[in-house]
């Protein structure tokens, strides 16, 4: 299949004055039937040239050299007739790929055949209930009444992650899929096995009876029956949520639909008493706190960007040479603060700067044998008057609007930050995959324990099958939903280059981190979200799209009434399914 980074004469109108500006060779697909072929749906809206950088090392068949460049004006200028010039390709655009409209969102948002969709999807539905029948869990139970309970236990476990796939992981790819730094099949194959790799390397294997420390465990003593209906029912209810938030594309955490699921258990089935209400305060507040964050820090990497690469004589040299700073300091710190080191304060912080300054040492080299022939070009051609450069302005502030580079020095400025884009997209995939499947396995291991009769254990072991199990769910959800809430991370909010995908993926990274170290209420979906509308807002308060921000909004407003809402109902009915079985 051609790939779909050719541009052919008739999925992409360019203008002819675009043509004269760069002067290259666009890329000329080997099948005269390959101008015909769908493309991704969630790139058609806001199609751009800007998508293609990355893409070198897979066009081993067409000659390419980065168009991109041309549309320096969409990308950073505020020039009104290029924007024009954009709108009408965009139209141009929707008119021709209507007819692709029929086929199914998995088929188009990936451009495979709607029967190669399905096949895939029949796969992992059979893959879903097939699996559970080798799994430990499953094999340990000691009856066929027990066996039939886990059954549905791992199933619903598989529901929520699937869930959490198809929504949060989001937060780690949309960035680089609205910027161009990877295509949609790109990102949801890295993602998939960084998520997996997370999920089975870095999930806890130790987690609480009751999670999140949201209800009180004293309240359920000697209510084995109720706690275990409590359990499947909350994983049953924020995956119904879940799922209704990703259809409609929206962003929400899946932590406070987990929360949100316990605490309308245990309130109707336990009381007040039941619930830790200063932990239900905190993820309430964690609303405001993880956007404000995100949004400002985000701004500030923005316009530190623009600042200190933009207004630079050599964009693209200042650039290439900011890239491996950033590296040290953000690896330097995810070192530090993440992994675990030694406990002697020098030791660990001796070997947070060790791999800190490998990483920059191994991104430097990267990006200079990828695009050293630009940076000589941009030296070479620096005092030419017929290539575009960037001079230098004094007494420019922080809060000062610069106009961005063009030509051979845009196309350096956006190759390394859609490199250093992909990089940390890279990380959040992977750590996300640790982190947040411990929100489908934690109340799965819990109510597999009360099933084995381990209820009143005070910590409960998770297997490796089990964190398999969760990992392949995310991975399920991501690959058949994932689409959905990407285009509204990536496209939805803001329009987004690399500079800008990168300031927001390492703003949000950054708070994240951090804030959790200092045990704040923090949210990575809303930081996120927040940190797309703070590039956004570094451009100009109406470059963010109101309407889309109230949606998202609201659907955090209502993700905790709505979760508990749910488990009150599939409570009641479980409740009443187990006293028939048991």
């Amino acid at each position: 299949m051609t790939s779909s980074y050719c541009l052919s004469s008739h999925r992409n109108i360019i203008d002819p004055e675009a043509l004269l500006l760069n002067g290259s060779h666009l890329c000329a697909p080997r099948h005269r039937s390959a101008s015909l072929q769908r493309e991704p749906l969630l790139l058609k809206p806001q199609q751009t040239l800007t998508r293609s950088f990355l893409s070198l090392p897979r066009l081993k068949n067409c000659r390419f050299t980065h168009p991109f460049a041309t549309l320096s004006s969409y990308a950073e200028a505020e020039d009104e007739k290029g924007k024009e010039k954009i709108n009408v390709k965009e139209e141009a655009q929707n008119d021709v790929v209507k007819g692709d409209d029929h086929l199914p969102g998995m088929a188009q948002a990936f451009d495979i055949s709607s029967s190669t969709a399905s096949a895939i999807s029949i796969c992992i539905a059979l893959a879903a209930l097939t699996f559970p029948f080798f799994m430990k869990s499953l094999v340990q139970g000691l009856g066929l009444k027990i066996k039939l309970l886990s059954y549905m236990t791992l199933l619903l476990g598989f529901y929520m992650a699937w869930n959490i796939g198809a929504n949060d992981v989001a937060n780690a790819m949309g960035t680089s899929v609205g910027s161009g730094a990877l295509s949609l099949r790109q990102a949801v194959m890295t993602a998939a096995v960084l998520e997996f790799s997370g999920a089975l390397l870095m999930g806890t294997h130790v987690t609480s009876t009751m999670q999140k420390g949201i209800l009180v465990t004293s309240c359920f003593q000697g209510k084995d029956t109720l706690l275990f209906a409590g359990l499947v029912s909350s994983l049953a209810a924020a995956g119904t949520w879940l799922q209704v938030a990703s259809y409609y594309g929206w962003p929400v955490s899946t932590t406070h639909c987990i929360v949100g699921s316990m605490v309308g258990f245990g309130l109707v089935y336990g009381g007040p008493g039941a619930v830790f209400w200063s932990s239900l305060a905190r993820v309430i507040s964690s609303w405001v706190i993880s956007p404000f964050m995100g949004a400002m820090v985000s701004f500030l990497v923005y316009k530190c960007i623009r600042r200190f690469v933009y207004s630079a004589r050599n964009p693209g040299q200042a650039a290439a040479a900011a890239a491996p700073i950033a590296v040290f300091l953000g690896v330097t710190g995810i070192s530090f603060a993440a992994f675990p080191l030694s406990k002697i304060f020098p030791l660990a912080l001796a070997q947070a700067l060790a791999f800190g300054t490998a990483g920059a040492f191994i991104v430097d080299r990267i990006i200079r044998r990828q695009l050293g022939h630009l940076l000589i070009k941009s030296d070479s051609s620096e005092s030419q008057p017929n290539e575009p450069t960037t001079s230098p302005h004094k007494g420019i502030g922080l809060l000062t609007d610069v106009a961005g580079p063009k030509g051979t020095q845009l196309e350096i400025v956006y190759g390394v930050f859609g490199y250093m884009q992909v990089l940390s997209a890279c990380f959040m995939s992977f750590a996300h995959g640790g982190n947040d499947v411990s929100n489908a396995i934690g109340p799965l291991a819990s109510a597999l324990s009360i099933l084995q009769g381990a209820a009143s254990a005070a910590e409960i072991v998770i297997p490796n099958d089990v964190l398999a199990w969760g990992g392949f769910g995310i991975v399920a959800g991501l690959t058949i939903w994932g689409y959905r809430v990407i285009a509204t991370i990536g496209k939805k909010i803001t329009e987004l280059t690399p500079t800008r995908g990168f300031a927001a993926e390492f703003a949000a990274a950054s708070v994240v981190l951090f804030a959790s170290k200092l045990g704040l209420p923090i949210s990575a979906t809303h930081t996120l979200v927040g940190a797309v509308m703070g590039v956004g807002f570094a451009r100009g308060l109406n470059r963010v799209r109101a309407e889309t921000v109230r949606e998202i909004v609201a659907s955090w407003a209502v993700t905790i009434p709505a979760g508990a809402a749910f488990a009150v109902v599939y409570t009641w009915i479980s409740t009443k399914l187990l006293s028939y079985i048991l």
